[in-house]
Order: structure tokens, then sequence, then C-alpha cells
């Protein structure tokens, strides 16, 4: 029989685990490493609202914009500062994976931290500002062959980003010989880039569509193609594929998560829980469809085996188009 000492040793104890588990995530914070209007800024944002409203998380997600680098300074201020937070992730996405693949983050490696999940894939765009007389993709690829110093491409990530191997893949598609010698110039995030564009500082746009998608409404640019197998649904209808003006380009930026190295297994597996439930949600899949985000569904140990296999492939094109030896 149980004395009324033992029973209160049984409950504080059972108090202490609950608080334990309740604290995993107690002032929830999310880094997305570019300016705001960006698609790591957006990742976050949307991702933070929908916890909260599914009840995954009790408070607002805390977004802190940490530009640089192209993510190379959040991802070294995670490693070297945040490694043991249990309440941080950080916007991740086919450009984190491609500045590690090509060592662009010094000192600093994939396996330092830890990949919680997917939300989805969003596939890349070429863009005009709204006034050009550019109308298709050949014309745009055309203007860069015949004459290169003629036209500057503006993206939200690194030289030799993820942004600027878009560019570099639908170039080669259409043979342009030599790729490199299209000119590219990087801001720190894809709003700052189409800021440039209407400013008439470049002449185009690489990026992914959940960027481009404001601009696209307002009237400010014209997407001459998305790098897609065929054309998406919906709002996206109208705009062509690259494929079909017969550059055989494909672009898809997945979109995700990490978390520091150092966090503990129940804060990782709690995030990658709260994920997994955004994703299986009605309203998650209401916001891919309004912005253009293809399904992929990856969480805990497949999702790392995925970057890491993301890794590889990017390592190996840009070796291949001369980017890294």
């Amino acid at each position: 029989m149980r004395t009324s000492a033992t029973r209160g040793l049984i409950a504080a104890v059972a108090l202490s685990l609950s608080a334990v588990t309740a604290s995993a995530q107690e002032n929830p914070e999310c880094i997305a490493p570019a300016n705001p209007g960006g698609g790591w800024d957006f990742t976050c944002r949307q991702v933070g609202k929908v916890l909260q409203d599914l009840g995954q998380i009790d408070k607002t997600m805390q977004v802190v914009n940490l530009a640089g680098g192209g993510g190379g300074v959040a991802f070294a201020e995670v490693v070297n500062k945040r490694n043991d937070s249990d309440d941080l992730i950080v916007a991740a996405s086919s450009a984190t994976a491609t500045r590690l693949a090509q060592g662009s983050y010094p000192g600093n490696t994939m396996d330092q931290v830890r990949w919680v999940a997917s939300i989805g894939a969003d596939y890349g765009v070429i863009a005009v500002a709204a006034d050009s007389e550019i109308e298709t993709l050949p014309q745009f690829l055309d203007q860069i062959k015949n004459d290169p110093t003629s036209v500057s491409i503006a993206g939200g990530s690194a030289v030799g980003g993820w942004d600027h191997l878009k560019v570099l893949i639908a170039a080669d598609a259409y043979g342009i010989d030599d790729v490199r010698s299209v000119k590219y110039i990087a801001f720190d995030g894809g709003g700052e880039a189409v800021t440039q564009l209407l400013a008439g500082s470049v002449q185009g746009f690489t990026g992914d569509l959940s960027e481009a998608k404001g601009f696209v409404e307002s009237g400010d640019i014209k997407v001459l193609a998305v790098l897609a197998p065929e054309r998406l649904d919906g709002d996206f209808a109208d705009i062509p594929t690259a494929k079909e003006q017969g550059v055989d380009a494909l672009g898809a930026n997945w979109r995700g998560f990490y978390a520091p190295g150092g966090s503990s297994d129940e804060a990782y597996n709690a995030w990658v829980e709260k994920i997994a439930a955004l994703y299986a949600s009605d309203e998650w899949k209401e916001i891919m469809a309004v912005n253009g985000l293809a399904p992929l569904g990856l969480q805990g140990a497949e999702f790392e085996e995925f970057v890491a296999d993301s890794v590889a492939r990017i390592q190996a094109i840009s070796k291949e188009i001369g980017i890294i030896k």
C-alpha cells in the first residue's frame, strides 16, 4: 500500500517529466538565414504560423533574420553559439545543400547539425521585369548567347549557389558552350534580388516560385519559365515550363529545417513530430497549393539521407560545370 509520501513522490516525478517534455520547445525560434522577403523567411513565418494554429506550439514562433554568406553566417552561429538549443530550428533548402557541397561554409559540414524534415519542394523560375521586351526563355538565353555582357541575372544565393546553378543548368541545356560567361549577381535573399531587377540594375531574376509569387501577382515581374517537368496547377497553370520551350532544364528546391547538432534527442524528435503533423495537415496542403510547392515530406533519418544524397549530387554538378575542382 502506497503512503501519502510515496504518492507525493510519484506525482512529483511525473510532474517533473511532464515539465521536461513540455519545455522541449518552450520558446520556439526559427532562424531565416536571409533578409525578409525570400524563401527562407517564407519558410519560417508560414511554418511558425501553422504550427501555432494547429496547437503544435503554444507560443508564437520567433523569427530571426540572420543574413550573410548564403546561409553561412546562420550555420556558423548555430554550430558555434547555439549548438545545444532545444527551442531552435533553422530554415534550409537546396541552397543550403549547395553551399555545403561546395565547401562554402568554411570549416562546417552537414553532419554538424541535425536534419529535421522537409515541407515541400519549390520549383525554380527565370523571370524578367514586367515591362521587358523579352517574352520567352529562348529569347532570353539567345540574348545571353549573343552578348553575355549585356545581361546580368540576380539571385538570392551566393555565386555558385543554387539560384546560380539553376540558370547555369538552363544555359547549358540551351547549348551555351561556356556557362561561366553567364553574369550572375548574388544578393541576400530573393526579395532583394527582385528589388534590383525592378530598379533596372539587372536584366533577369533566378529564384523559386514562392519568392516570385507576390511580384507576379502585383504585376512587377514576368516569369519566362518554371523549371518543372510539367505545368503546375492552379494559379500557376499559365506559366510555361522550360521544357515545353525546348530547354530541358529542371530545378526543384526542397525546403525544410535543421536543428542544432547538440540538441537533445527529445527536442529533436519533438520537432520531427511537429513538422510531420504540419505536413499532413489540410492547412499546410492549402499553403502548398497556393504557393506552388510540390509534395516532399521527409522526416528524421530519411530526410538526413536525402540531404546527404543532395550534397553528393550537387557536388558532382558543380565539378562538371567548373565551379569547384
